[in-house]
């Protein structure tokens, strides 16, 4: 559901408005492709056109805009390459991560709130309250960096994971296998359990290598959303 832009009086107006519109094309409340300009969101927003210009700059180095010279501006297409690229990241930290969780001698307190948490995701699920089940999924990863010492690192980590998340909230829209995604971890936190550090590793990457199973579905289902589809 869309929100109207409501600014504190403290705090940049720019960083407030990059926020905004952030929230906004991630949750596709913005949709690819659509045509965005400094004039209409000074208008629409009640805002002078310095912040809109900055948070169109700040959204564009982030690969979320493109400001296309004689073209104008608009929301970026969902590119695979952006995908495949976040996912790596995201890919190499988490396990990184794991791997430092996994050496700590009593995980029965990170296994406790994991599960905890699981629990929430099933209920999520049963009321179809996709939106906290996202951000009980990000709760559920961040307790791991939390235990392994790595939270200085969950900021970078959300930055290099940015359009795999972009593409998972349209997934978990629409397309993806939710209860699936409670099976994994679920596998996860058994084998965090046992210590065995290999099954915990293998399980951490398919987990976070299924979103590539589903990119055709959503592809189909949402064509006007890729790149492709500006061709």
């Amino acid at each position: 559901m869309n929100h109207p832009f409501r600014p504190e009086k403290t705090g940049s107006l720019s960083q407030q408005l990059y926020e905004y519109l952030f929230d906004r094309i991630c949750r596709f409340e913005l949709k690819p492709n659509q045509k965005l300009s400094e004039a209409a969101l000074s208008d629409s927003l009640g805002v002078s056109r310095t912040p809109a210009r900055e948070a169109l700059a700040r959204l564009a180095e982030q690969g979320l805009v493109d400001i296309l010279p004689q073209r104008g501006t608009r929301v970026a297409p969902l590119r695979l390459a952006d995908l495949e690229t976040s996912q790596f990241m995201r890919e190499a930290l988490e396990l990184a991560i794991l791997r430092r969780a996994m050496e700590q001698p009593d995980r029965s307190g990170l296994v406790a709130a994991l599960r905890d948490e699981i629990t929430l995701q099933r209920a999520y699920v049963a009321v179809r309250d996709k939106a906290q089940f996202y951000a009980a999924d990000n709760r559920f990863h961040g307790l791991i960096a939390t235990f392994a010492g790595c939270s200085p690192v969950i900021p970078e980590l959300t930055r290099a994971k940015l359009h795999m998340d972009r593409f998972r909230q349209l997934m978990v829209e629409g397309v993806e296998d939710l209860p699936m995604v409670i099976r994994q971890h679920e596998d996860l936190v058994t084998a965090i359990e046992a210590g065995d550090k290999s099954a915990a590793e293998d399980r951490l990457q398919t987990h976070l290598r299924r979103i590539f199973a589903y990119v055709d579905e959503a592809r189909t289902r949402f064509p006007e959303y890729f790149e492709e589809a500006t061709a």
